[in-house]
């Protein structure tokens, strides 16, 4: 289990005034699915984690996993809304006896995927963020309107209790102006709220901090490249603790080659779709987020199975995977001279932490600027951050197990903890 640092202090090091209640509840709601973890902030602990998919449908699941005992447990059966998926996770979290109506919960934390220039941080949630949330639809179609079905749901069962939305674009929030603004029309980007906002913030958020542990160091003295690769993918340029850079945009599109998305793609190319092609733009948004990016490129999604491919000496998917990696040194590249010094370069997520050919790809080539990768380090799997550069080496390269949701919960029981 990843290590978390000391719970008595915030992410910024501020002390943490911690109420009597220590348990978090984090929720992240999606458009049919339900994710839960439920934390102790006294040690770090996880209590119970879950997943409710399918919502909606007849072939419902939800499993649910006691940390106590190890028993896991499988409710299978039509689930028809979010009210119902929360009420069936506070049953399963009864039978534990850490229940939706313990005293020692102290808030519940809220996944927002969007949350603009106005959300900078972790906020209280009342009537007036949730106005503000659903103004942001336009720009987060697919999530806020999910993230806001947890958040109303989660009210209505603890009316009493303090929840907390803590947004992915937050982190991002730090960026200058000269790199969250298109070289568009300023008024009408202000208008339809056109800048960068970047996402899966609260993953760079921790794992840049993560790094400054793994060397030893305070967040403000460090520099840091971070690679969160999963199905979706971003990296962010992080100077002493600041995002001042990262790859998404407006919308999760922009940026890095990921598992279904296309990444960056010249304007022009939707522009030749709809003229030439005679595709209508929900074809296109389908396209370059659904059909495109490694799925797109050799029809699939999953590094393991590409790799698999590779070796049987599949050219597609050998093609795929070097424009994948093409892409992340580009990105590599360009944060390196938008930091000027670099510290470390972290990998995270899914394809991050368990993809040891990607790591060395991505880096090969680039002695010249301090970057290497020890081949029996790399080649190691493990739950721990950890780095796999030679001892030597001017930047660190290290492999740090991204944790979303103890970042939610610690952001969480922060600002409850300062009795806002």
């Amino acid at each position: 289990m990843t290590s978390h640092p000391s719970p008595a202090a915030t992410a910024s090091g501020e002390p943490l005034s911690a109420p009597l209640a220590s348990r978090v509840l984090v929720l992240n709601s999606g458009s049919s699915s339900l994710k839960y973890q439920l934390l102790d902030m006294r040690d770090g602990g996880r209590l119970a984690v879950g997943l409710v998919e399918r919502i909606g449908e007849q072939t419902s699941r939800l499993r649910h996993t006691c940390a106590a005992t190890g028993d896991t447990r499988e409710q299978n059966g039509p689930i028809a809304d979010h009210h119902a998926a929360l009420k069936a996770v506070a049953g399963e979290l009864s039978r534990d006896g850490i229940g939706l109506d313990s005293p020692e919960l102290a808030a519940i934390g809220h996944r927002v995927v969007h949350g603009g220039k106005f959300f900078t941080e972790p906020t209280l949630i009342d009537d007036s963020v949730l106005t503000e949330i659903e103004r942001l639809i336009p720009v987060a179609p697919l999530h806020n309107p999910a993230n806001l079905t947890g958040i109303r749901t989660a009210r209505a069962l603890r009316p009493d209790l303090p929840q907390v939305a803590v947004f992915d674009t937050a982190f991002h929030t730090t960026m200058p102006e000269y790199a969250a603004r298109y070289a568009i029309d300023t008024k009408l980007a202000d208008r339809y709220r056109v800048r960068r906002y970047g996402f899966h913030g609260t993953s760079h958020a921790y794992v840049s901090r993560a790094t400054a542990r793994l060397l030893g160091r305070a967040p403000e003295e460090v520099n840091v490249i971070v690679l969160h690769l999963g199905n979706g993918a971003s990296a962010s340029a992080v100077r002493g603790g600041r995002c001042v850079d990262t790859s998404m945009g407006l919308t999760p599109l922009e940026g890095l080659v990921m598992g279904t998305r296309s990444g960056d793609l010249d304007p022009a190319v939707i522009f030749h779709l709809r003229r030439v092609g005679g595709m209508s733009m929900d074809e296109i948004d389908t396209l370059l987020n659904k059909r495109s990016g490694l799925f797109g490129l050799c029809g699939d999604n999953d590094m393991r199975e590409i790799q698999r491919r590779i070796d049987e000496g599949d050219a597609g998917a050998r093609l795929a995977f070097d424009i994948y990696v093409h892409r992340l040194k580009k990105y590599i590249g360009a944060y390196y001279a938008v930091l000027g010094t670099v510290d470390a370069v972290a990998f995270t997520a899914g394809v991050g932490e368990n993809a040891a050919p990607v790591r060395a790809a991505a880096v090969e080539g680039l002695a010249g600027l301090g970057l290497a990768v020890d081949p029996g380090l790399n080649a190691v799997r493990g739950d721990e951050a950890r780095l796999i550069s030679p001892p030597d080496a001017r930047v660190a390269v290290a492999v740090v197990p991204t944790d979303e949701e103890w970042e939610i919960a610690e952001q969480t029981y922060a600002l409850v903890g300062k009795g806002v």
